[in-house]
């Protein structure tokens, strides 16, 4: 199939969100429209079935994919492209339409959430290289590859992540949803038998969430680059519980790293050899647990569309 070089390939999931949602979807067209843009758009049918969609549209040609949607639909698009069979993947563009509330990676880069100004970052077409992680695993059948752009969380992060995922239903709102899971838990200061590898040094105990960030990871990790060809690493012990709420003020502040029980580090690769009941989570959405984990990262392995 051959695809003028300057068409988008858009992805929309109108299952995923709201009333309100489907009627900014509409708007995001109708603005695309009024600007003259080339594009072809399809709509996900429910869960897999972006990182479906957009290994199909890397494979058809497009050049430049766009995410309507949060982390979560951008973690889906980023596997779907990686697992393609397009040639130069690194030259395929990434634009972002902000959607929902999880939009962390977007706001790294000072995107706002206002459609309109994400469409004309698009069509303005500022690109830059950004690093691309990956975790490898196996799974008892077959080795797996799974990437992210922001970060893997481990422990108490990736634990709020699913509570939330599980009760969104009950509370109808997915912000809620997530503030509940985190009132919920976070005062638990639940613990989990861990044993990692980073930078040759294995650190072994009861640790209450790990966080692997390419970009900032929702302020884990805050001096993330997602373009220098490293990865930072936040492993935050167990916190008395007024230091738990100073943690909370600092993770808020950025400042984070700061705090007594967080031990930072910058690395290319970390070994997860065992994390006991713990969850893990790829920029929001759950890994089945399969220990040992390889974790790395991809220098500059894509090209995302940024703001002027």
């Amino acid at each position: 199939m051959s695809v003028e070089p300057e068409k988008w390939g858009v992805i929309y999931n109108p299952k995923a969100g709201t009333r309100k949602v489907q009627k900014r979807w509409k708007e995001i067209k109708e603005y695309m429209d009024s600007k003259g843009v080339s594009y072809d758009y399809v709509q996900s049918e429910g869960f897999g079935s972006v990182e479906r969609l957009a290994g199909i549209l890397a494979n058809n040609g497009y050049r430049t994919i766009v995410v309507v949607g949060g982390d979560g639909a951008l973690n889906d698009a980023i596997n779907g492209i990686m697992s393609s069979n397009a040639e130069a993947k690194r030259e395929i563009a990434i634009g972002i339409i902000p959607n929902g509330i999880g939009n962390d990676f977007a706001k790294y880069w000072e995107m706002t959430s206002e459609y309109k100004d994400a469409v004309d970052c698009i069509i303005n077409n500022r690109r830059r290289k950004i690093d691309v992680g990956f975790c490898n695993y196996y799974d008892g059948e077959k080795h797996i590859t799974r990437y992210f752009l922001n970060a893997i969380n481990i422990g108490l992060g990736a634990r709020i992540v699913k509570i939330s995922d599980q009760t969104k239903r009950f509370w109808g709102v997915k912000f809620l949803s997530y503030l509940m899971a985190l009132i919920s838990i976070i005062f638990e200061r639940k613990l989990y038998r861990m044993h990692l590898k980073i930078n040759g040094e294995h650190i072994r105990g009861r640790i209450m969430t790990v966080c692997i960030g390419s970009a900032w990871g929702y302020g884990q990790a805050p001096s993330a680059v997602p373009y220098n060809g490293w990865l930072d690493v936040s492993v935050i012990y167990r916190p008395e519980l007024l230091q738990l709420v100073s943690g909370l003020w600092m993770l808020i502040q950025g400042r984070i790293l700061n705090h007594k029980v967080v031990m930072p580090y910058r690395t290319q690769k970390v070994k997860v050899l065992r994390a006991q009941n713990a969850s893990v989570d790829l920029d929001g959405r759950i890994l089945d647990r399969h220990f040992p984990l390889d974790i790395g990262i991809m220098h500059e392995a894509i090209t995302l569309i940024i703001p002027n």
